[in-house]
């Protein structure tokens, strides 16, 4: 066992590579999309017409990147704004058919990550190794909102980057 205590170092730089990892793997099999691009897709696959500040809170991304990513997303014809029928000042994100195709594959993408993550584990260590996250989760995550990455899509997931501008 190490003696390499700086979990906090160590969770930072495997969560990076892992980013980094997934990003670039979704771009070399075609996709269009970014890891957090996803996140905002299977969200909307899991349930459509969902606000912004709400997705947000469960990817746990500020107002203004929200904003950028769902500008990308709409860009590339993936989502779409809609006002609220019932709360006109309210502007809820749609799926459109070409974002669920692109959900789909970013899934098929990040299973086979996941399943190459645990590939060297046992099952009892891949338990642990979940335990701990959760763990960690619990203990540092901000106050809830009703929602959490927990039970979103994002861990049972969870291509060329959208253009930045």
């Amino acid at each position: 066992m190490s003696n390499d205590d700086r979990l906090i170092y160590l969770l930072s730089i495997a969560q990076q590579a892992l980013k980094d990892h997934t990003n670039r793997t979704l771009a070399d099999k075609g996709g269009k999309v970014t890891l957090a691009q996803a996140a905002i897709l299977f969200l909307l696959k899991e349930k459509d017409r969902r606000y912004m500040s709400e997705m947000g809170q469960v990817i746990g991304v500020d107002n203004s990147a929200m904003t950028r990513l769902v500008d990308r997303l709409e860009k590339a014809g993936l989502v779409k704004r809609q006002i609220d029928p019932e709360n006109r000042r309210a502007i809820s994100i749609l799926l459109t058919p070409a974002g669920r195709k692109e959900a789909a594959a970013a899934m098929t993408v990040i299973k086979r990550i996941n399943e190459e993550i645990k590939k060297d584990y046992s099952p009892a260590e891949v338990d642990a190794f979940k335990k701990i996250l959760g763990g960690i989760l619990r203990k540092f995550k901000a106050p809830s909102t009703g929602m959490s990455v927990m039970q979103s899509c994002l861990p049972r997931a969870a291509g060329k980057k959208i253009a930045s501008k």
